[in-house]
């Protein structure tokens, strides 16, 4: 594992580039267009950058970018 040491405002910009990229994320899952196999790397991806956020926002934050377990039963199909 790597630390890093970041100040306040770089804190909120990763926040913000996080929450960009998931948003997008969360945005691409909906579409049927998407192959599965690209949606079983966006889900490993989701997955990583939601982890990341976690440690820098707060949790009531967070729960805006959870995916519901609807969501997840569709990943077993993947």
């Amino acid at each position: 594992m790597i630390g890093m040491l970041f100040n306040n405002k770089e804190v909120k910009e990763m926040e913000y580039l996080l929450k960009r990229e998931l948003e997008e994320l969360l945005h691409d899952f909906e579409d049927n267009r998407i192959d599965r196999v690209v949606k079983h790397a966006m889900e490993e991806r989701y997955q990583i950058l939601f982890n990341m956020f976690k440690r820098v926002a707060h949790p009531t934050e967070c729960m805006q970018y959870i995916r519901s377990k609807a969501v997840y039963g569709e990943r077993e199909t993947l």
